[in-house]
């Protein structure tokens, strides 16, 4: 596969990963979610299964040029300031190197057709949702999907050079426990939501189809790019949102996404342009990690609202965010590695710790990093630490505006105050202080495992 990673992804490095915990949750009887009732499907027909090969499918879609996104220079330069301490005095010789954030190479992220929110449709093969029916998609093109259907699965297996469009124009498909866009092989694919209201959803507990633990409403293994400029509703009642076994990139459209797992997860990175994210979860709002011990989030924009169990953003290796508008309800806020804030408005009410840098990958030197924007974290009374880092925190620009009854500030090795405003229960403070608790590990190991617990309901 050809993978473009964003500029702050590329040093991850392998270890052990943690191991995601299994919800046996179910939506309670006769209750509704956001207008949606209950799902009650009856024991169905095996699915009829229908294969598009038809050429006329295949579009000449404009090809993949390698273009930067407008923002990545200024995010580069952003991102690029580091902390102001030497190699001898944090005890690691590569602490230094690892400070500056990752954005030091210039490789492109999006592609031009990554950023495009519609789709050329004039040559696109049109298809409809059916009853009991598996159609499968196995030639590059565009495919306009329409119709309202129960237990319909709309399934990829393409080429591995194929580009595939799918796009979503008033579908709304109910199926009981198999995911309504299965992803089996292509070069990548792109999943479009029309400037209309679509829903996907899956009731039960999901069913695995071989090898595959199809454990999402959209499943793929390959490269996945969500965009459009309609509203795409996912609604998982035991399973993930969406699921992407390799890079998952998000440039546009508008998200409700309600889940018992992961609103979305992915395993090698998530990038995300732009969108609006309505986002509730018992587990995390966006989840990234590997076998390897890798996994990276990075956010340019977008508007988020997210309410979840565990964590609202959680990536094993980077989290980096560049901008946005987000408003985080949750166990813990940002949890990653290295966590570099560059800029945007972050607000978060935590219940356990708000930022927490854990040591997942050796990658990174175990920190946080504030460069700039706006970030607000509240937390709840007891032991919860509002920053919280297994390793180091530096302030290099930027507000952070504290509310907390114990610990405003948490690290094991050391911290630098080098720019910016920090404000601890309305005061404004000249350095960074140290929780008399101690202890950086306790937080990692809450929030990670406070989703995801049998016993939970729905998210209502």
């Amino acid at each position: 596969m050809n993978r473009k990673y964003i500029i702050s992804s590329f040093l991850m490095a392998a270890m052990a990963v943690s191991v995601n915990g299994c919800s046996t949750n179910r939506f309670p009887e006769n209750s509704s979610l956001n207008g949606i009732s209950s799902i009650s499907l009856s024991d169905t027909a095996e699915p009829e299964e229908t294969t598009v090969t038809d050429e006329s499918a295949v579009s000449d879609t404009p090809a993949e040029t390698e273009t930067t996104a407008a923002e990545t220079n200024d995010k580069t330069e952003k991102s690029s300031r580091s902390s102001k301490s030497s190699d001898s005095e944090t005890g690691n010789p590569a602490a230094s190197e690892s400070r500056q954030s990752p954005d030091n190479k210039t490789e492109t992220l999006f592609t031009e057709r990554d950023l495009e929110q519609t789709a050329d449709t004039s040559e696109a093969k049109s298809l409809t949702a059916a009853d009991n029916t598996v159609i499968d998609i196995t030639d590059e093109g565009v495919y306009t999907i329409s119709g309202n259907a129960k237990n319909c699965t709309f399934r990829i297996s393409a080429d591995d050079s194929a580009k595939i469009q799918l796009v979503l124009d008033g579908v709304t498909v109910e199926n009981e426990d198999f995911p309504v866009i299965y992803v089996l092989s292509a070069d990548k694919v792109f999943i479009t939501s029309a400037g209309t209201e679509n829903s996907l959803t899956v009731s039960g507990q999901f069913r695995s189809d071989g090898e595959n633990n199809t454990d999402a409403v959209i499943y793929s293994k390959d490269d996945t790019v969500l965009n459009g400029t309609g509203t795409l509703n996912v609604i998982s009642y035991y399973g993930n949102g969406i699921s992407c076994k390799d890079d998952l990139k998000i440039t546009g459209g508008t998200y409700n996404v309600n889940t018992a797992l992961d609103a979305f997860e992915a395993n090698d990175t998530i990038s995300v342009y732009d969108g609006n994210f309505s986002i509730k979860t018992n587990k995390d709002g966006f989840h990234c990690e590997n076998d390897e011990a890798e996994g990276t989030v990075t956010v340019s924009g977008g508007t988020f609202s997210i309410s979840s169990g565990s964590d609202g953003i959680q990536a094993c290796a980077l989290l980096q965010i560049d901008g946005g508008e987000f408003d985080i309800t949750t166990s813990e806020g940002l949890e990653a590695t290295y966590i570099v804030i560059n800029d945007g408005n972050i607000v978060i009410n935590a219940g356990d710790d708000g930022i927490n840098a854990t040591s997942d990958s050796a990658a990174y030197e175990t920190s946080v990093v504030f460069n700039g924007g706006s970030t607000t974290v509240t937390v709840a009374q007891g032991d919860t630490d509002a920053v919280d880092s297994n390793g180091s925190v530096y302030v290099n620009g930027g507000t952070i505006n504290i509310t907390a009854q114990m610990s405003s500030f948490d690290y094991d090795r050391t911290a630098e105050f080098n720019g910016g405003t920090i404000i601890i229960n309305g005061k404004e403070v000249s350095e960074i202080p140290q929780s008399m608790m101690g202890g950086g590990m306790r937080g990692g190991m809450n929030g990670g495992m406070n989703g995801g617990r049998g016993g939970r309901s729905f998210p209502q």
